[in-house]
This record gives structure tokens, sequence and C-alpha cells, in this order.
């Protein structure tokens, strides 16, 4: 035996085990499944709700009292919507036209504003830019709520309550996505790419238009899906600037349904019940046809 066999040899202990060290594959299993679990539990506490609105939606009124309410009792969905459709001469109808007119208007125009004024902050260089995104930033930092007055004295002085702009006009304001376009276009828009284009004699506009949109696909997505949900779900903004019945939206006439239980004895509450289910829909279908468009900027900020 050689000497550099006899150092390298170590004596076995008898009686001593030697311990082994943890698998990290099983360490990344054992986190994988604390993961799905946590997520499995969030889940079904996000879902909860939504499993108890469609369980009410399909009872009577005496059904939706007296019978256990995460469980059908008996099938009136299409009886409740009739009447969800047909009370009022179609009330429910005006209503959720007002909403996608204030949610889907307000917030495109609001997201063009919102990319236009990213992209200018994001790649121009201009006395004050600074100031004015410190502005952005301190602004969308304030609650909606503190500005709902202002805005109705505002629009009151000019004669814009119980309008549609009183709506339309604080949806293309939205401080909060002009931050993100102007963080999505620095990380997405290279300044090489708008000087190529400018030396090949493309205008500002032209640029922006052509090339700076099609590449902030993705951001002006997430800017017009979270736009439209703030929307859709306010409330004290129309309560306050809205006054006739025939420029509700879906979401302040519920609430008048739901008061009018206590002001006249009338029970709408199975009423109050699929109008909210049905409110929820448009909002579903969003999320779903947005993700074709965030997966069509991906793979185009990709290229790029």
């Amino acid at each position: 035996m050689t000497l550099t066999e006899q150092t390298t040899e170590r004596p076995e202990v008898r009686g001593v085990r030697r311990l082994s060290r943890p698998d990290p594959a099983s360490r990344g299993r054992g986190g994988q499944r604390f993961l799905l679990v946590g997520l499995s539990l969030a889940g079904v506490y996000s879902l909860f709700p939504v499993w108890w609105l469609i369980v009410a939606a399909t009872k009577d009124r005496t059904a939706l009292y007296q019978s256990n309410g995460l469980w059908f009792s008996g099938w009136h969905l299409w009886d409740n919507l009739h009447q969800v459709f047909t009370y009022q001469d179609g009330i429910f109808l005006r209503w959720t036209a007002n909403s996608f007119l204030y949610a889907g208007v307000g917030s495109l125009g609001g997201t063009l504003i919102a990319l236009a004024t990213g992209y200018g902050l994001a790649r121009f260089d201009f006395p004050g830019r600074n100031a004015i995104f410190a502005c952005v930033v301190g602004s969308f930092l304030i609650p909606i709520a503190l500005l709902t007055l202002p805005l109705y004295l505002l629009f009151s002085a000019i004669g814009m309550v119980d309008t549609p702009w009183a709506m339309l006009i604080p949806c293309l304001i939205n401080p909060f996505s002009v931050y993100l376009a102007k963080v999505y276009t620095e990380a997405t828009i290279p300044y090489e790419l708008l000087e190529a284009a400018r030396i090949d004699g493309a205008g500002e506009l032209r640029i922006f238009l052509s090339i700076v949109l099609r590449m902030m696909t993705t951001g002006g997505a997430t800017v017009f899906l979270l736009a439209f949900v703030n929307t859709w779900n306010a409330f004290f903004l129309p309560l306050t600037v809205l006054r006739g019945k025939e420029n509700w939206t879906l979401n302040l006439g519920l609430y008048n349904w739901t008061g009018t239980r206590l002001e006249s004895g009338i029970d709408l509450t199975g009423l109050v019940l699929t109008g909210a289910l049905l409110s929820i829909v448009p909002m579903a279908i969003m999320m779903v046809a947005m993700r074709r468009y965030w997966r069509t900027g991906v793979t185009l900020g990709a290229l790029k």
C-alpha cells in the first residue's frame, strides 16, 4: 500500500452511522407541495363567494331564506333572469349599457392617454420631467374618494352633473396607469430602435402608432384591464355625480334595488343576487379575452 493510499483511507468506526445530506430535489418537491396546497386554499377562498352567488341565483324567494345556502334547492334561474330583464321596463339592460359605455370607452381612451404619457416620460428628455413624474406618483397615492367631492363641484359648475361626461372624463385620467406605462416603456422600448426609426425618416407620431403601441401590447392590455375593472366596480363616484336612473351603472342600480325593501317593503333580494351574478360575467369574459393579447405582446417583445 502506498503512502497516498494510507493517507486517503479513513478507518471506519463501529457503531457510528454517517449522516446523509438532504436531497435538494426532495426539498424542492416539499416546497412545491406546500405552495400547491396554499394556492388551492386561496383558490377555494376566492371562489367560495362566487359559488354562493351562483347557488343563490337559482332559487326562488322561499328557498333563498329556508334552504341550505351552499347547495341548490330547485331551479328557478330562468325565472329570475326573466324578472331581472323585465322589471321596471327592462331598466337593468339600460344600466348594463351604461356600465359598458363608462368602462369600455373610458378605459380605452384612458389607456391610450396613459401609454402616450408614459412613453413621453420614459423616452423624451425635457425640463421638468422628474417633477411631472413625481406629481404623477403622488397623484395615484390619493384615494379617489377624496377627489369625488371636488369633481362634483367642478362638474356642477360647468353643468355636467348627471351626464355621461361626469363618468367618462375622470376615467380618461389615471395616474397609476401612467406609472405602469412608463415602467413598461423603460423595460421594453430601447433607445436604439427609436433612433433607427428616426434615421429612416419616421415621425414621432408614426413611431408611436406603428412601433411603440405594437411593442406595448402586454402593458396596454394590463392597463386597460385594470382600468376596466376599476370603472366597472366604481360606486362612490357614480353615486355622487349621477342622479337619474337612466344614467346609473349596474352597481348603483343594484344598490337601489337593495334599498327598495326598506323604503316600500318589496323584497328584491332575488333580483339583486341574479343581477350581481350577471354583472361579473363581462369581467370574466374580459379576463379570458385579454390572455391572447398578453401572449402576443410577450412574443412580440422577445422578437424585437
